[in-house]
Formats: structure tokens, sequence, C-alpha cells
């Protein structure tokens, strides 16, 4: 059954079809989810709320762009009514006028792999790892975040900045154990 089929049968609401497109993107997709809350368990609450959407959506979804990036922006946007809606997160995003720190513009080389830097992005304060998923993940523009979380520009790019500087010096420091770890067994 090719991806159109699928599609076809899901939007008909045939069971088997939609347990299949679940099949197909929720293990990706949990990934989505996971990078915007701090346990796997909200993760998982987003996840299924997002593929309520996309059911309930999925005659809205036109073949123009890749099925799989559909499903992603939904869960992005569930993700961040998520944590609009919930208690623990509210106080996180709700900082609209805090001076922060200035940000330095270096990009440093830290020999890290995926798995550390993943690990070190969800150290970040959930606000700062709100916004720094949002542009550096997923993409958004500073507009269209502003807009999704109701704040101002410069609060949007400040806060991205100083979740970059946090991330920048949290890398260097794991960077650092690591060298120094290294150096030890020599």
């Amino acid at each position: 059954m090719n991806n159109q089929e699928l599609l076809t049968l899901c939007i008909k609401g045939n069971k088997q079809a939609q347990h299949l497109l679940y099949k197909q993107y929720a293990a990706q997709m949990l990934g989505v989810c996971y990078r915007y809350v701090k346990d796997i368990e909200d993760a998982e609450d987003i996840l299924q709320e997002g593929f309520i959407k996309v059911f309930c959506n999925l005659h809205q979804f036109r073949n123009k762009g890749e099925l799989g990036a559909w499903i992603r922006k939904i869960m992005v946007n569930t993700a961040i009514t998520y944590i609009k809606k919930h208690n623990r997160y509210k106080k996180d995003i709700l900082i609209d006028n805090i001076v922060l720190h200035p940000v330095s513009e270096e990009n440093p080389e830290i020999g890290l792999d995926v798995k550390d830097i993943v690990e070190t992005i969800r150290q970040i304060p959930s606000h700062y790892q709100l916004i720094f998923n949002l542009v550096a993940v997923e993409g958004y523009e500073y507009s269209e975040i502003c807009v999704l979380l109701n704040m101002n520009l410069n609060t949007a790019r400040s806060q991205y900045n100083r979740a970059r500087a946090i991330l920048i010096e949290l890398l260097r420091k794991k960077e650092s154990n690591i060298i120094k770890n290294h150096a030890g067994e020599i």
C-alpha cells in the first residue's frame, strides 16, 4: 500500500490504516515531543494528543511537502499548547521582561557526539530550551515564535541567545571533563 492509499484509508477512519500511520511516525515524533518537555510521560501525552489532531485534520494535508514534516509541525504546536496549559511549565514561558546577560557570538568547535549534545540541550532551563528547539532544531522564525508564545521579538531573540550561551558553557564543561578523564587514562 502506498502513502496515498494509506492516507485515503486513514481519512475514511480505517483503524488499521491509522495504526500503520501511527507506527510509521510514532517513534520519530516522540523524540520531537520529548525535546520540549522534561519527562517522557509528558512527551507521550503530547504524542497522543498530537496524533488525535493528525487524524482529525488529515483531510487538510494536500500532499504539498512531506507528510512527516506536516505531522512534525502538528507535534510541535501540540507541545507548545501542552506547555502553555500545564502549570509546571507555565512559569517557564511567562518571563517576558527579564534582563539577560550579554552573549558571545563565538562558535566553539566541541568534539562531542550527538547523544551528548542532545542530553546537554535537555539541561537548559525549560523556557530557554523551548526557544532553542524552535529556532535551532525546528527552524522557526522569531516572528512565528512570537505569535506561538505571545512574546515580543526582542524577548524571543534574547532567550535564544541566552539558551545558546548556556548550551555552549555546558558543552565546554562536558568536553573539559572528557579531556580530563582521557588524560587520566594515559
